[in-house]
């Protein structure tokens, strides 16, 4: 079990990254928000995708579930 977050900001392609708590690339705390406790970083996503519909895994902590 991994605590994920979501980064308020989106990217330039529109995406909101999701990232493990322990992600050396997670958003300042201002810059994120909290998504919830999950064994899977797809059930993070699915869980962001509910505040950004256009959410993805981070590349580096979330990579089963980057799809970009």
């Amino acid at each position: 079990m991994e605590l994920y977050y979501v980064n308020t900001k989106a990217q330039s392609n529109g995406d909101h990254e999701v990232h493990t708590g322990s992600c050396v690339y997670l958003p300042s705390t201002e810059n994120r928000l909290y998504v919830g406790y999950f064994s899977t970083c797809a059930e993070a996503v699915r869980e962001a995708k509910k505040t950004y519909t256009q959410a993805d895994g981070c590349y580096y902590c979330c990579r089963a579930c980057n799809t970009r």
